[in-house]
Parts: structure tokens; sequence; C-alpha cells
């Protein structure tokens, strides 16, 4: 990791070679939903069902396409570092880690309570770090009896008198903008990372075009559905029946350009499509921009 230089950040370093129009552009489209590109896809599942049979049965437990999406992104950042990046005070900055968000339930009762849990992946790992790293977060989660660092921030905000709380949230975001939150608070808060997700087909619905937060750093925000299945005309004519996966993804255009994004959403589709490729880690990591 390079050394920490003046206007850098602690989860981030200020890219400083970004062509001139890059600078101003946070100044013309000041809020991430000014800025929301939106982009929908899916994968064709059929044998990927099968690949995920296999290593269950190899003993990974419970190995599913949450944990394949966020290591197929995680290898996507490997690849393509521009997708990682974030603005904040109007700066584009290169993200130091890689840093995914998601919600838990902590059942599947009406009952149960949801929280966010905030996974710190590194460009090396593979599916099966993937695996290890989120099953130890989620289930200090669901058999934990204490309340995550989340939860107990928001607890400690929610007792506050609304105009107080107000006020609160607003030094939050001046600190938020000159880069001074204690990192404590950087690790507790659901809305600092690389990305979050959401895996809408665990509740049996498609996949939704979910906005970005205005506050914060996160710069995508991914969706997908359940599997849905579709008859299909091969080429000698006959029909076969085919399984999908829907995808969706919400980003901020600002810190990068079209190009990235495309090249990252076929490389992202490439390794869902192909899971073998992340079972070793990359032949090399691409460092971005200085």
């Amino acid at each position: 990791m390079a050394r920490r230089r003046f206007g850098d950040r602690k989860e981030g370093r200020l890219i400083r070679s970004l062509d001139p129009f890059y600078t101003f552009i946070p100044y013309i489209m000041v809020q991430k939903n000014d800025a929301c590109n939106q982009f929908s896809d899916s994968v064709e599942v059929t044998e990927i069902d099968r690949w995920l049979r296999e290593k269950r049965k190899e003993g990974y437990k419970g190995l599913g396409y949450l944990h394949l999406f966020i290591a197929a992104y995680v290898r996507l950042v490997s690849q393509r570092p521009a997708v990682n990046r974030f603005i904040a005070g109007r700066r584009i900055y290169a993200r130091n880690n890689i840093e995914i968000v998601l919600t838990v339930r902590r059942g599947m009762t009406a009952e149960a309570g949801e929280t966010t849990i905030k996974v710190v992946f590194d460009p090396y790992d593979t599916i099966y770090d993937v695996y290890h790293k989120m099953n130890e977060k989620i289930d200090e989660i669901k058999y934990g009896e204490e309340d995550n660092n989340t939860e107990q921030v928001a607890a400690a905000l929610g007792k506050l008198p609304r105009f107080f709380l107000r006020f609160a949230i607003w030094i939050l975001k001046v600190m938020d903008y000159f880069g001074i939150i204690p990192q404590s608070l950087l690790d507790a808060s659901p809305f600092h990372g690389s990305m979050i997700i959401t895996d809408l087909g665990s509740i049996g619905i498609g996949p939704v075009y979910h906005h970005l937060y205005n506050f914060g750093t996160l710069p995508a925000f991914i969706a997908f559905g359940s599997k849905r299945k579709a008859y299909e005309v091969t080429r000698d004519g006959t029909v076969e029946l085919r399984k999908y996966i829907d995808f969706k993804i919400n980003t901020d255009e600002r810190i990068c350009d079209g190009l990235d994004y495309a090249q990252g959403f076929k490389m992202f589709k490439m390794y869902l499509s192909h899971p073998d490729e992340l079972l070793v880690p990359p032949e090399k990591v691409v460092e971005d921009l200085f």
C-alpha cells in the first residue's frame, strides 16, 4: 500500500492524475442520486447450479449465489480497480481495500430483525476465502447475543431527541466531507464501503434498482433475484429448459468512465458464468491510478 500523503483519507488515497474533467464533475453532480446509472443483465445458471451442488458435496455447506456474486465482484475489483473508487468532499479517491456491505436477517420469521454487516476482502481472495469470511460474520449475527457495532451506533443515535439527532447527522456529514470520521465509526457504518448487495431471491422475488445513499461512500448497489426458467430454441431446432438469475446494478457514474464500467460489467458476468476462475487467486492485481 502506498504511503499516505496529504489529502488522502483513512479509507482511500486521493487520485491526483485524473483528467481535469473528472475533477469538477462532483461539483456539477453533487449527490449520488444526481449521478445514478442503472444496469441490468442476467446470467444463465443451469450449469452453475450443478457446480454449486458439487462444492457443497465437497464440504462447503451453504455455498450459494450470494457467495458467488460477492466473489465475482471482489475479482472484478482486483482487475478493474476504478469501479472501487469513491467520492467524498467532492474529490475522487481510490479505496484502500474491498468492503462489501449486506443486510442479514436474524431469522426467516416476520419477527426476526435485520441488521447490516460489512466484510473486508483482499483482492487475492478466492471464492473459498469469501465463503469463510462471510459465514464467520453471518454466524456472529445469527448466533451472537450482543448487537453488532452498527446496531450499537444506531441505538445510541436513536435515543437522541429529533433536533439533536438531526444536528448529530449534520455533524457526521461535515466530518465525512473532510474525512475526519473516526475509524471505529467507519467500520460500523453501512454507508461506507465498496459495494452493497442484496439477495432478493432469498425472499422469492426478482431484483430491483435500489437507490444509492447520498450519505457515505458506497458507489454501487447490486440486487439479484430468484431463479427463473425459460424454454429456448437451440440451433438444431430443439427446445431446452434453461435457468437464469437476473441482476440489477445501480452505480455512481462520477467515479470512472463508461468504458471502465462496460468492461467491468462484462468481466463480472464472465466470473459469474465461469466460477472455476474464482477457485484460485488472480495471477496479478491491478493498481488504480495515482
